[in-house]
């Protein structure tokens, strides 16, 4: 069954920029050094970059798909975050980010449509981002990441 959703309901506001694209695939994996060459194979493509986020206590690994990117992810931390969800659910999705033209309006709008902010400002994310991450417990059990491109 097919179920049309009206796009003209009043109580509904679009905004066409808002959320522009998924920007990347976030991918937790136990080890880059075991996991880019997989990649490689797997996507046919190499990894363009790699980055370590201090403060988010990761390594990370890019690749390009079109206009997608995949990020795996690796703690270099045994406390880290990205360890700590290995630990509970094994490799595999870690979340999905999505790109914004303007993070901290996405944000507001975001809290007022009832979604939970898991930081109540950007913080510096890889890839020359500002990032904030939306708990999975108000998103259907996916983490979400919105991502505005750094001003230079």
């Amino acid at each position: 069954m097919v179920q049309l959703i009206n796009t003209s309901n009043p109580l509904i506001s679009y905004h066409p920029f808002v959320m522009q694209k998924t920007e990347h695939i976030g991918i937790a994996v136990k080890s880059l050094a075991h996991s880019v060459p997989l990649f490689e194979k797997l996507l046919n493509t190499p990894c363009y970059k790699t980055e370590t986020v201090a403060t988010e206590k990761v390594n990370t690994a890019f690749f390009r798909q079109g206009e997608t990117k995949i990020e795996l992810l690796e703690s270099t931390d045994p406390d880290g975050v990205i360890a700590k969800f290995i630990e509970k659910k094994g490799e595999g999705m870690h979340h999905i980010a999505f790109e914004v033209a303007d993070i901290e309006a996405e944000m507001e709008r975001l809290k007022k449509e009832g979604f939970t902010l898991l930081n109540e400002k950007p913080k510096n994310g890889a890839d020359n981002k500002l990032v904030c991450f939306l708990h999975p417990k108000t998103t259907n059990g996916i983490l979400i990441e919105l991502c505005q491109e750094k001003k230079l």
